[in-house]
């Protein structure tokens, strides 16, 4: 019996820290973000800016989700930069987060004015919702991809494919 108990509330706990580890949603400033973003020598990044409030941010997150599932262990880091404001952090993109059980990493940055840092993005960027930048290996492809709008899994492969090859 004592036995049974103890299993328990091993698996109790562990849930519990499985709960915690997957509602964990940093807050950043920007200057944290860019130094998460720098190229690496063996990882592709694929950074995607959203927020709740953006129905096409919501339509494309499992596509986000199945590239880092699929492509994860073959040198491929998805993160999830959300943009809601950081008073919603625990009403509105935590329980986004749990809800839909999400495994990339999830940040949510507090830049403070975008129109200070957008530009250091994307020069491309307008400023939109949903925006994805794909950082290459440092080393191979010296320019960041960036596309404004929403993407499919099938578009984020077509971009990605000619990174890995390199």
């Amino acid at each position: 019996m004592k036995r049974i108990v103890c299993s328990l509330l091993f698996f109790l706990c562990c849930g519990q820290i499985f709960a915690q580890k997957l509602a964990s949603v940093p807050v950043v400033t920007f200057e944290q973000f860019e130094a998460l973003i720098q190229p690496s020598a063996d990882t592709v990044k694929v950074i995607n800016f959203w927020a709740t409030w953006c129905k096409p941010c919501v339509a494309e997150m499992p596509s986000f989700e199945r590239l880092q599932k699929e492509y994860g262990t073959k040198s491929v880091a998805v993160m999830l930069v959300s943009l809601d404001f950081k008073r919603d952090l625990e009403k509105r993109v935590m329980p986004f987060v749990r809800g839909r059980k999400l495994q990339s990493r999830v940040l949510l940055l507090d830049g403070g004015n975008p129109n200070a840092w957008i530009d250091r993005v994307s020069k491309d960027w307008s400023g939109a919702i949903p925006a994805t930048v794909i950082i290459p290996r440092s080393g191979g492809m010296k320019t960041r991809i960036f596309h404004e709008g929403e993407l499919t899994f099938d578009s984020l492969v077509t971009k990605i494919q000619p990174l890995l090859a390199k």
